[in-house]
């Protein structure tokens, strides 16, 4: 299955004690902001092949409702979007991300 099916299939997000408040305590990012980014346009996202050893892992470069430019890396468990890290855009990231 690809990307594209795994994420139309996804009604919801996993959050558990293993990722819950982790990105807030890392970057500063609350697990809503991280799930705004999959609501709002533009939208980018890929396989992150390097790091797809045990299970699919993907990224998405998106945008929040403050207009934050986010980094997420995710993966999905069955019908859930599973956010693994999520980081503000790094200089590069965004120059290319900007619509």
């Amino acid at each position: 299955m690809g990307l594209l099916n795994d994420l139309q299939r996804c009604v919801g997000f996993a959050w558990d004690e293993g990722n819950e408040g982790k990105n807030w305590e890392k970057h500063n990012v609350p697990d809503a902001e991280c799930e705004e980014v999959f609501f709002n346009d533009p939208l980018v996202a890929g396989v992150d092949q390097p790091h797809s050893q045990s299970e699919p892992r993907y990224f998405a470069l998106g945008r929040t409702d403050a207009a934050r430019h986010l980094f997420v890396a995710f993966t999905v468990r069955r019908d859930l979007i599973r956010v693994i890290s999520a980081r503000d855009m790094t200089k590069k990231e965004t120059k290319g991300h900007r619509s």
